[in-house]
C-alpha cells in the first residue's frame, strides 16, 4: 500500500457556509496530521470545522472545532492526527470569507 504526503485540501469558503475541504478517494484511507486556518483581515473571525463519517450530512456530533476565534492577520495551526476512511469529509464553516483552511496529511491507497 503507497503512502502519499500531500496538502490533503485548501479552501477559501464563502462566509456562513459549510463547505467540503477534503474527502478521502474510494477505496483509500487518510491521516490528517495538521489542519491550518488563516485569517487574511485585520479583524477577528470564528471557524468551525467537522468530521463526517463516509460523507454523511452535516451533525452536531461530527465537530471537532465549534466558533473558535482566530485573531486578526493571524493563524491557528491544529495538530490532529485524524484517521479518516474513503469517502469521509473534513468540511469547514467561516463567519467571514476571510478565512483560508488548509489540510496536510497523508493518503494510503
Amino acid at each position: 500500500m503507497p503512502t502519499v504526503y500531500k496538502i490533503l485540501g485548501q479552501s477559501a469558503p464563502s462566509a456562513t457556509t459549510s463547505t467540503d475541504l477534503y474527502t478521502v478517494p474510494s477505496s483509500t484511507q487518510a491521516v490528517v496530521s495538521s489542519i491550518v486556518v488563516t485569517n487574511r483581515d485585520t479583524a477577528a473571525a470564528t471557524y468551525r470545522i467537522s468530521c463526517a463519517t463516509d460523507g454523511a450530512a452535516l451533525a452536531n456530533s461530527q465537530y471537532i472545532a465549534y466558533d473558535v476565534t482566530v485573531g486578526g492577520s493571524d493563524s491557528t495551526i491544529i495538530t490532529i492526527g485524524a484517521t479518516l476512511g474513503d469517502n469521509d469529509k473534513i468540511r469547514v464553516y467561516a463567519s467571514t470569507a476571510n478565512l483560508t483552511f488548509t489540510a496536510f496529511g497523508s493518503e494510503i491507497s
